[in-house]
């Protein structure tokens, strides 16, 4: 599994993204040439740009970037061009934009983060793309479009936009469109709020194309995307005293294919798979996946490490694959009793779980996804380490995605992590992962073996090697 990696640093899509449009004075070329190599050496980053989701559109040729600070970042795969071959994958920043501000809660004294916990794609159907991006309360639809003409010759305005006075218009013109410089606009086409009371984990859009869900702590709501002030709630686990609460929502998606079921799992460790046409209120579910624990391995973390911080139907429609803090299991839809599959992300940390606890990691939330056929599925790790396990061959690798390894064109070597004892010169020993670094959200182009991986403020893009 070797990838040739091509660093898309978050810092250079700011500096396209915000690049002045006049030439700047010399002196500024220096100041910003030394600014941005000051970011790269000490690796410097605000909080505010801390990637949160990323997530490729229908095609693979987009692929979206949130962060905790509210922004989005668009970025569009290079066309093939016949005398630079190998240029094809490189992804460049298309367009930036702010979709949600922090706001302040003045019923409840509470502060709206404005930190973008999904994005999830529209399927295209004009010249347009679409996108839907959430934080913990609001839901945003997004129009990303191109404009390369502007109308000229109004009659009723100057050319710079002020009104003109009706009495000195004395002759007709006939307005024209005249070619410009490229833009690319983004403009907020929907805003569905007001419908959730707790924080929204996740958001999935149907595969009826008309309607999409918003999934917090407690309760699921089916949308229109054409209609803003009214939400359906299908699943409410809200029990009528707060002090009988036992679990709460982590994750829920819509099956690929089938518009009336969807599944949603709970930090208990189990996946609840429901039909719409069942009944408006979907609280009985129609099938239950969980996997009984274990008693040997039962200890203080159990429950905690079993919580499902991720759940993700296959393409196919067919397997559903669930991520929680040691493993990912592979579900057939069709067997509830026990997971098809079981890979180890890092039963290295067994032993390390006290420490996870004291230092909060053990409530980090991993995420997982499947390549294009399913065949192969990678998840995060500590140490900017992400690990791909490969269904068929039952083989696995882990890889880094870091800045020292990443030059543009470089082969990924594996890595491998001893839990003690004597380590081997290419080994790393479990008690100098840094976890600080740790990979929580990566994407898979959905026809080709491109991957965007997210390290903390870095977007890596890895693709296969090409000769």
């Amino acid at each position: 599994s070797q990838h040739c990696s091509t660093d898309g640093a978050r810092e250079r899509s700011r500096e396209l993204a915000c690049a002045p449009t006049t030439p700047p004075m010399e002196e500024d070329i220096d100041t910003r040439k030394i600014n941005s190599s000051f970011l790269r050496d000490h690796n410097y980053a605000t909080e505010a740009d801390i990637i949160s989701t990323v997530e490729f559109n229908a095609t693979g040729e987009l692929l979206a970037t949130g962060d905790k600070g509210g922004r989005v970042v668009v970025f569009q795969r290079e066309q093939e061009s016949k005398n630079q071959p190998q240029r094809r994958g490189e992804y460049n920043v298309y367009s930036t934009f702010q979709s949600h501000e922090p706001e302040f809660d003045y019923l409840k004294s509470l502060e709206i983060e404005e930190k973008i916990n999904k994005i999830r794609w529209l399927p295209q159907h004009n010249a347009a793309y679409f996108l839907l991006s959430t934080n913990d309360k609001t839901v945003k639809l997004w129009k990303i479009s191109e404009r390369d003409k502007r109308p000229e010759g109004y009659n009723l305005k100057d050319e710079d936009g002020r009104i003109r006075d009706p009495a000195t218009i004395t002759t007709l013109r006939v307005p024209v469109l005249r070619p410009m410089d490229l833009m690319v606009e983004a403009t907020a086409r929907r805003v569905y709020s007001n419908a959730h009371t707790y924080h929204i984990n996740s958001i999935s859009v149907n595969s009826d194309y008309e309607t999409f869900m918003s999934t917090d702590d407690l309760r699921i709501n089916l949308w229109n995307l054409e209609i803003t002030n009214k939400s359906f709630n299908i699943v409410d686990i809200k029990p009528a005293n707060m002090e009988e609460l036992t679990e709460v929502i982590t994750a829920a998606e819509f099956h690929p294919n089938q518009c009336n079921t969807f599944v949603y799992s709970s930090s208990k460790g189990s996946i609840r798979l429901c039909d719409m046409r069942a009944s408006a209120l979907c609280d009985n579910h129609s099938k239950f996946f969980e996997e009984p624990e274990d008693p040997s391995n039962r200890s203080f973390f159990s429950e905690i490490i079993s919580s499902i911080s991720d759940v993700k139907f296959s393409h196919n429609g067919r397997y559903l694959m669930t991520r929680d803090y040691l493993t990912v299991k592979v579900w057939d839809l069709n067997m509830e009793s026990k997971p098809l599959e079981t890979y180890q992300v890092h039963d290295y940390l067994r032993s390390k779980l006290c420490s996870l606890y004291e230092n909060d990691c053990i409530f980090d939330k991993f995420e997982c996804v499947w390549n294009g056929s399913d065949s192969v599925i990678m998840t995060g790790s500590y140490n900017n380490f992400f690990r791909m396990f490969d269904r068929n061959t039952k083989r696995d690798v882990t890889l880094e995605a870091s800045r020292e390894n990443s030059k543009p064109r470089a082969i990924l070597k594996p890595r491998k992590v001893c839990l003690g004892g004597k380590r081997r010169k290419d080994e790393i020993s479990v008690d100098s992962l840094d976890f600080s670094k740790k990979i929580l959200h990566t994407a898979w182009h959905p026809s080709e073996n491109i991957i965007a991986v997210a390290a903390t403020n870095n977007l890596y893009i890895f693709q296969d090697k090409v000769n």
